[in-house]
C-alpha cells in the first residue's frame, strides 16, 4: 500500500511540474562575460541576488577547460564540451578539432538548430556584445542576430526591444562586461565590483521589461557566465577561473533553492531543450538540471 501511495504521489508531482513547464512560452539566457562566481558574495547586486532568492542557483557550476570565452560560450550553447564541438581556444573562430557531427548549417548542433528543426515556426534571437560569439552560432537558424560591437548598453536596448516586441521562444543575450574590466584593470578589484553594479542594473532592466510586457509568468530566465579570472587573465585551472554562477528563475522553478548537484556549462543547453520539450542530439553531453524545478 505504501509503495502505491508513493508512486501516486510522485505521479501527481510530475503532472504538476509538467503543467507548470507547459506554461513556459519564452526562455531568456543572459550571459555575462568574465563574471567569476567568487565575486557574487562581495558584490553589490540587488537584482541578481533577488533573482537568486526567487529561483534556484549555485555559485559552484563549472566551465570547461580552458576557462576562456569562445570554448565556453560554444559549450553552453552546444550542449557538449570541446572534444565534441571542437572549439578549444579563447578566440576560436572555427573548430580546431573537427566537430564530431554537423548540422545543415555547417556547425556542431546548438540549441538554435535544435529549436529550428523541431519547432520551425518558433522565433529565436541572439544579441551579443563580443564579436567572437558570431563565429559560434548557426546564424541561418536564428531569426534575429544582433551584434553590438562591444557596446553593452546597445546590447541592453536591443535585448529589451527584441524580447518585448518579437517575444522569441528563446533569446540569448551576451554582455562583454565585466570581462573587459577584468582584463584592463583586474579581477577582484574595486573597478571590477563597480562594473558589477552596472551588470546588475542591466539584468534588472531585462527582467523589468519581461514583467512590463506581461511575459513574467510565461518566461524562464537563466543567468550564467563563461569563466572567472585572476589578476588580468583567465584560462587557467584554478577554481577562481573555473567556477561560474548559474541562476534560474520563473514558472516551475524552486524558490530560494541552492543547487547541490554538479553543474557544468553545457548542462545549460540540455536544460533549455528540456524546458521547451525538445529532443537533444546524440552528440550532446549535457544533463538537465532537474534539481532546480519544483517537485
Amino acid at each position: 500500500m505504501r509503495k502505491h501511495f508513493i508512486t501516486a504521489a510522485l505521479l501527481i508531482l510530475s503532472i504538476s511540474l509538467n503543467a507548470q513547464i507547459k506554461e513556459v512560452k519564452h526562455v531568456v539566457l543572459v550571459g555575462f562575460d568574465g563574471f567569476g562566481a567568487y565575486a557574487v558574495p562581495k558584490a553589490e547586486m540587488p537584482n541578481l541576488k533577488k533573482m537568486m532568492n526567487e529561483g534556484a542557483h549555485t555559485l559552484k557550476a563549472r566551465s570547461v577547460l580552458p576557462s576562456s570565452s569562445a570554448v565556453n560560450w560554444a559549450s553552453m550553447l552546444m550542449g557538449a564540451g570541446p572534444t565534441m564541438h571542437g572549439y578549444t581556444e579563447w578566440g576560436s573562430k572555427k573548430p580546431e578539432i573537427p566537430s564530431v557531427t554537423k548540422t545543415e548549417y555547417g556547425l556542431f548542433p546548438s540549441i538554435f538548430s535544435v529549436i529550428r528543426k523541431q519547432k520551425p515556426e518558433a522565433r529565436t534571437a541572439v544579441i551579443y556584445s563580443w564579436g567572437g560569439i558570431g563565429y559560434l552560432i548557426e546564424k541561418e537558424a536564428i531569426d534575429d542576430v544582433i551584434p553590438t560591437d562591444d557596446d553593452d548598453e546597445a546590447a541592453l536596448r536591443a535585448a529589451i526591444q527584441t524580447i518585448t516586441t518579437q517575444k522569441p521562444l528563446f533569446t540569448f543575450v551576451h554582455f562583454d562586461e565585466p570581462d573587459v574590466t577584468g582584463h584592463n584593470i583586474g579581477h577582484d578589484t574595486p573597478e571590477y565590483y563597480a562594473q558589477l553594479k552596472k551588470v546588475d542594473t542591466r539584468l534588472g532592466k531585462i527582467r523589468a521589461a519581461i514583467k512590463e510586457a506581461g511575459m513574467e509568468k510565461e518566461t524562464i530566465v537563466i543567468v550564467s557566465a563563461d569563466h572567472g579570472g585572476i589578476d588580468k587573465g583567465h584560462g587557467g585551472k584554478t577554481l577562481t577561473e573555473v567556477e561560474i554562477l548559474w541562476i534560474i528563475a520563473g514558472p516551475g522553478i524552486a524558490k530560494g533553492k541552492t543547487l547541490e548537484n554538479t553543474i557544468i556549462t553545457y548542462d545549460t543547453a540540455a536544460t533549455i531543450a528540456w524546458i521547451l520539450g525538445l529532443k537533444t542530439p546524440q552528440a550532446w553531453r549535457g544533463a538537465v538540471v532537474k534539481e532546480a524545478f519544483n517537485r
